[in-house]
């Protein structure tokens, strides 16, 4: 007896092209990265997916869905690579200098050049998308709440002052954070942000 086969359904026309979408959102990160939200069009983001617009808008409904599984995946990656380099420092300082020479990482050449998506999106979102501006500032509160509790740790293990107030030096150390992102836009190298690394590390003296 002949086995029959049996093809394989059809594609329905209303159906999402596949695509990796890991790698799909990885290139829209790049995209909101260099260009900013308001400023990244959907043919760019096209382009740089490599889909279609009608495949982008079938998976994520739209640009701020697209924006929004972007930041999640961007800052999920982050912490997760920021969390590894923390808990190999032995102490609370140690710590704080693992996170700045993290940034100094971010903040020069091609990398430097491309962003933060965080910095990147902390001014101009309030104006239109008052959602989106508080979901950025949770992540940078989020971020000054890791800096205090790492200053806190410091104290308690003798390698900080317990005189440095924790807040205080916490907002200081985001400012600088913040700003190597910024200034790492203009194009520098990594020695000119490893040089801001032990300058950083002295409010804490």
């Amino acid at each position: 007896m002949t086995e029959k086969k049996v093809s394989p359904p059809a594609r329905s026309p209303g159906r999402p092209r596949e695509f990796d979408i890991d790698r799909a959102l990885d290139q829209a990160i790049l995209t909101f990265r260099s260009k900013g939200y308001t400023a990244a069009s959907i043919g760019d983001l096209s382009q740089a997916m490599e889909l279609s617009a009608g495949s982008i808008y079938k998976a994520f409904s739209d640009k701020r869905s697209l924006f929004l599984a972007a930041f999640d995946r961007y800052t999920s990656l982050r912490n997760a690579a920021l969390a590894d380099r923390i808990a190999a420092a032995p102490t609370g300082r140690e710590r704080l200098r693992a996170v700045l020479q993290f940034y100094a990482e971010s903040s020069h050449d091609i990398e430097g050049r491309r962003g933060c998506l965080v910095a990147g999106s902390a001014t101009g979102l309030d104006a239109f998308d008052p959602e989106l501006a508080g979901m950025v500032a949770q992540a940078l509160y989020r971020n000054e709440s890791l800096l205090a509790e790492l200053i806190d740790q410091g104290k308690t293990d003798g390698s900080i002052p317990v005189s440095i107030s924790s807040g205080a030096a916490a907002r200081i150390v985001l400012s600088i954070l913040l700003g190597m992102r910024v200034v790492g836009k203009t194009g520098r190298t990594l020695g000119d942000m490893a040089e801001l690394v032990a300058l950083a590390l002295k409010i804490l003296d």
